[in-house]
């Protein structure tokens, strides 16, 4: 297997964490499709680059939260590329707060885009992903570390990779894996805002290797699972976080 003629969804594909897995599939071989919900400019400008860098992609926006809109994401995936092999689940939000805090409308809003988004797209992918194909979706290492304020966000995280491992399981017989990335702090636009320097430091710092991830790091794990070096990992949650947990 090779990656040529192969087709990548990556949804939250426009900025940060999703903008460099779409860059790496491209530059892999893939054809890609670039969801967003809002940022149409970075979503086209993103296609741009890829494109003059001689890969193949195309935006579309999309919000994960809405079952149709999912369904027109892989019809627009299959009607410009004639299928889809990979999907990225990588769209996300995030609110730092208490739980005792946490207003019914902030829960909805991380469940639906975070929880209810990978369950659209997944489902989605389980009858359309074509024989051989992938689904990698974007847990976080935040989990393991249980820090306040991301009760909420962690447990939708931890919603994502229980669905990924037992969709793992059925989809037997399609030689179709289903994995997770858990990155750890990783130097995003959505990570770095509202947090204060001191806590950026200190957790820059949790790393035995002292830095932050980088978009990049990311980038490669996914491609790892998404090419064909990682056809034996099935089922499994790839903790990328320079040792943080």
């Amino acid at each position: 297997m090779n990656n040529n003629n192969r087709v990548a969804i990556v949804t939250g594909g426009s900025r940060g964490i999703g903008a460099a897995i779409a860059e790496r599939l491209a530059s892999d071989g893939f054809s890609v499709v670039i969801n967003y919900a809002n940022s149409s400019k970075a979503a086209d400008e993103l296609t741009q680059r890829i494109t003059e860098a001689g890969g193949s992609a195309q935006s579309f926006q999309a919000d994960v939260s809405d079952s149709d809109a999912v369904e027109k994401l892989f019809d627009f995936a299959t009607e410009s590329f004639g299928g889809v092999d990979v999907l990225v689940n990588n769209a996300g939000v995030l609110k730092m707060q208490p739980l005792a805090e946490t207003s019914d409308e902030d829960f909805a809003r991380l469940v639906d885009v975070n929880l209810k988004g990978c369950f659209h797209t997944m489902r989605e992918a389980a009858c359309r992903l074509r024989d051989g194909g992938r689904v990698i979706n974007l847990s976080s290492s935040v989990i393991g570390l249980r820090m306040p304020n991301y009760g909420v966000y962690s447990a939708t995280k931890a919603a994502v990779e229980a669905m990924s491992s037992v969709l793992a399981n059925e989809l037997r017989g399609r030689q179709i894996t289903v994995n997770s990335v858990a990155p750890g702090p990783t130097a995003t636009k959505l990570f770095l805002d509202d947090k204060s320097d001191e806590l950026i430091d200190r957790l820059t710092n949790m790393s035995p290797l002292e830095r932050l991830g980088q978009p990049d790091d990311i980038a490669s794990v996914v491609s790892f699972l998404a090419g064909p070096d990682g056809s034996w990992v099935n089922g499994q949650t790839l903790r990328a976080n320079g040792g943080v947990v």
